[in-house]
C-alpha cells in the first residue's frame, strides 16, 4: 500500500434481496495447483476459466518469477510455458502471502533437483500442517532437511514408486503427492488420499498431459509414471465453494437466484446441508435455483434433537462453507449446532456476528451454538479471513443499516470482483 493512501474498505447497505442470474467462476483451489502443475510440461499448458482474485495472481507471479512464460489472451485464457524454468527458489515474499505456493514443491523437484521453498502462508485459521506433504515427498525419494525459515529439499534422478499412505486426507498434500508420482519411475499408490472437486481437476489436466492416474474421485489414486508431459488445454471447473456462498446469501437476503454452469455432483452435500437449515434449492442439469422469499425453518433430528452442521473430508461438507452456513443458521428459525473439526481458530469471527446481533454461544474454539432468526444490524467489522470475510459481508447484506467491511483484501483474495458481481444482482455494495 503507498505511502498515505488509505485502506479499501466496502460500504454495505443491507435489507435488499439478491437475486438475478449469475455464472460462478472457476474454482479458485483448482487454479492454484494446476499453475504448479503447468511446471511439469516439456511444452506450453493453456488454462482456461481461471478466477481473476489476488491468490490466482500472486500464484502465476511466482511461476513467472521462476522463469516462466505467462501469457494472457484476449479470450482471458493463460498460457504458461515451463521451457524457461531457471531458480528453483520461489520469490519469498509473495509465497509468504499465499499457502498454494507450497505446491511449487514437487515440480521443482522433478524439473529441477532442488527446492527451497519459505514457510507457507495464508489464511491465519490455525495450525496448517505441511507434515503430510513431506511425508510423501520422502516416500517418493526427496531428501528434506527444515530450516528456521524454509524447507531444503534435493531429489537425486527422478521421483520412484512407491506406496504412499498419507497420515491425513489433505488436499494440498494429496496433489503434491500426485505431481510428484507422474513422473516417478514405476507405479505409485496414494492412500487416504483426498478426493474434493479440485483434487479431481488437478488429475483431469494432468491426465490431459498425459499422465497415467486412475482411482480420480476416490481415496486411492493410482500412478503410472511416464517419462514426460506434453503441453495441452485444461478447463478450471466451477468454484463450488463459491456458489455455496452465494446459496447462502440469496436465502438469507430472500432473493431468487438462479446460478448456471454448475456440476450437480459438487454441490450434492452442500445442498443437503443447506436444506437442514431451511434452505430450498432446486437443480436442473447445469442449473441451480434458489426460490425467493423462503421461511427458514431448521429441520431437527429424529426425536426433535437438535441437528449439527459439522465439516468432513470430501464428501463431506467442505469446511470451507462453515463460515458461510453459520451466517445462514442466524436467519433460520430454530437451534443448530455448528462444529468445525479442521481449524482451530476458524470460529473466532463469531464474536463479530454476536455485535451484529447474532444469537450464538462459542463453546470452544470448533463448536458453536446458534439460536435464530436473529435481527441483525448494520456494523464496522473486519475481514479475518477468506471465507469467514464473505460470511461477515453475507451478515451485512442480511442486517439493517449500512455496514462497513474492512480488510476486504481478504474477500477480494477469494471471491472474484465480489462488488461488481453483487450490485448487478441487486446489492447495496461499493468500494471505498
Amino acid at each position: 500500500m503507498a505511502a498515505g493512501k488509505e485502506p479499501q474498505v466496502f460500504r454495505v447497505e443491507g435489507g435488499r434481496p439478491i437475486g438475478g442470474v449469475y455464472r460462478p467462476s472457476g474454482n479458485k483451489n483448482e487454479a492454484l495447483p494446476v499453475v504448479a502443475a503447468a511446471l511439469l510440461a516439456d511444452e506450453p499448458v493453456r488454462i482456461s476459466n481461471h478466477p481473476d482474485i489476488l491468490d490466482f495472481r500472486h500464484m502465476v507471479d511466482i511461476a513467472a518469477r521462476l522463469g516462466v512464460g505467462v501469457a494472457f489472451d484476449g479470450d482471458g485464457d493463460l498460457t504458461l510455458d515451463p521451457r524457461g524454468l531457471c531458480s528453483s527458489t520461489p520469490h519469498p515474499e509473495l509465497s509468504e502471502t499465499i499457502r498454494g505456493s507450497f505446491l511449487f514443491t514437487a515440480p521443482l523437484l522433478a524439473r529441477r533437483g532442488e527446492a527451497v521453498l519459505p514457510r507457507p502462508g495464508g489464511d491465519k485459521i490455525g495450525r496448517r500442517r505441511i507434515d503430510t506433504h513431506l511425508l510423501a515427498l520422502r516416500a517418493l525419494g526427496a531428501d528434506v532437511v527444515i530450516e528456521d525459515d524454509c524447507y531444503r529439499m534435493t531429489l537425486k534422478g527422478r521421483f520412484r514408486g512407491t506406496d504412499v499412505f498419507l497420515d491425513e486426507a489433505s488436499v494440498m498434500a494429496t496433489e503434491n503427492a500426485v505431481m510428484a508420482a507422474v513422473l516417478a519411475d514405476g507405479r505409485t499408490r496414494i492412500a487416504n488420499a483426498a478426493s474434493e472437486p479440485h483434487v479431481q481437476g488437478l488429475c483431469r489436466m494432468l491426465n490431459g498431459l498425459g499422465a497415467r492416474i486412475s482411482g480420480v474421485g476416490t481415496n486411492v489414486l493410482d500412478v503410472e509414471g511416464v517419462e514426460t508431459l506434453r503441453g495441452g488445454h485444461h478447463r478450471i471447473g466451477p468454484d463450488h465453494i463459491e456458489i455455496g456462498s452465494f446459496i447462502g446469501l440469496a436465502a438469507v437476503t430472500g432473493g431468487e437466484l438462479i446460478v448456471e454452469g454448475v456440476n450437480p455432483a459438487d454441490l450434492r452435500m452442500i445442498c443437503m446441508v443447506f436444506k437442514r437449515l431451511g434452505v430450498h434449492t432446486e437443480i436442473q442439469e447445469d442449473r441451480l435455483l434458489v426460490p425467493g422469499g423462503q421461511d427458514l425453518v431448521i429441520h431437527t433430528d429424529l426425536h426433535d434433537a437438535i441437528p449439527k452442521v459439522d465439516d468432513a473430508p470430501w464428501p463431506g461438507f467442505p469446511a470451507d462453507l462453515v463460515s458461510i452456513a453459520l451466517v445462514v443458521a442466524t436467519q433460520s428459525e430454530g437451534v443448530v449446532l455448528v462444529h468445525e473439526k479442521l481449524f482451530e481458530s476458524r470460529m473466532f469471527f463469531v464474536d463479530r456476528l454476536v455485535f451484529m446481533g447474532a444469537k450464538i454461544v462459542l463453546c470452544d474454539p470448533h463448536r458453536a451454538v446458534v439460536v435464530g432468526p436473529a435481527k441483525l444490524h448494520g456494523a464496522t467489522i473486519a475481514s479475518p479471513d477468506i471465507r469467514a470475510g464473505m460470511a461477515l459481508l453475507i451478515a451485512a447484506l442480511a442486517a439493517e443499516g449500512p455496514s462497513t467491511i474492512q480488510n476486504i483484501r481478504q474477500i477480494d483474495r477469494g471471491y472474484v470482483h465480489i462488488d461488481r458481481r453483487l450490485r448487478a444482482l441487486g446489492a447495496s455494495i461499493q468500494r471505498v
